[in-house]
């Protein structure tokens, strides 16, 4: 049972930019506990696959602090090699802020995103979409002013959040305590529009129905709407 907010309610959450001196785009998101740092890095160099084809590209790279845990954990380039989750995580980011992105407007270059968190309380994934969100469309301004770029690049804002199932209540914005307790788990990528750019949803050794399922959608279709309100104050009035 939640203590300091409802079902249906958020965890506090904030992105603030301007957070790293030198790249293009950077946003701290704060999903309650849980905080990643997104850069957003124009490089030149496109991958050899697409090279002229006239399009650009974005992608992206996750990676958790030693102690961003309650343990501490190892950094994985020590052990030569990510994680699977790892992979599977960055991948996941990569996808999602691409399918809001007219790659032929980009023109032929890349943007990397690079998100890691330095505390982690559940929801690592889905603050790193939103907050790499942030950092990608501060990228995107910067190209555009110095690059004289008219075209449009960005083409509607997107976020990302948590739902879940605990003791058969729908919950949305899953600390890690309430994800490790759920009976089902997803992660939905909205867009502004409400076109959906991935979701990831897995019962925990539990069947869930249809209509569950569309009562864990309309609830992070309601969550991401405020994300994007609050990715819009940041960006648009400068407000955490």
């Amino acid at each position: 049972m939640r203590q300091d907010r409802t079902f249906q309610e958020l965890r506090d959450i904030s992105f603030e930019t301007n957070v790293n001196l030198h790249a293009e785009g950077s946003c701290l998101v704060k999903f309650g506990n849980t905080h990643v740092l997104c850069t957003a890095s124009i490089d030149e160099k496109i991958p050899p696959w697409i090279k002229n084809s006239g399009k650009g590209w974005v992608t992206a790279e996750y990676g958790m602090l030693p102690r961003s845990t309650n343990s501490r954990i190892d950094r994985e380039a020590t052990k030569g090699k990510q994680s699977g989750r790892t992979q599977e995580i960055q991948r996941l980011i990569g996808r999602s802020l691409r399918s809001i992105v007219d790659l032929e407007s980009l023109g032929e270059r890349q943007i990397k995103v690079d998100c890691d968190v330095i505390q982690a309380d559940g929801g690592t994934r889905t603050a790193s979409i939103s907050g790499g969100f942030v950092a990608l469309h501060q990228a995107v301004t910067h190209l555009k002013k110095y690059y004289n770029i008219n075209k449009s690049i960005i083409k509607e804002f997107l976020g990302a959040v948590s739902v879940g199932i605990i003791n058969d209540q729908v919950n949305l914005d899953l600390n890690y305590q309430e994800d490790t307790d759920a009976q089902v788990d997803a992660n939905f990528i909205i867009c502004e529009s409400g076109k959906i750019s991935e979701i990831q949803v897995t019962g925990e050794e539990y069947l869930f129905s249809s209509d569950q399922f569309n009562k864990l959608f309309e609830l992070s279709k309601k969550g991401v709407a405020e994300l994007i309100n609050k990715q819009k104050n940041v960006l648009f009035f400068k407000k955490k």
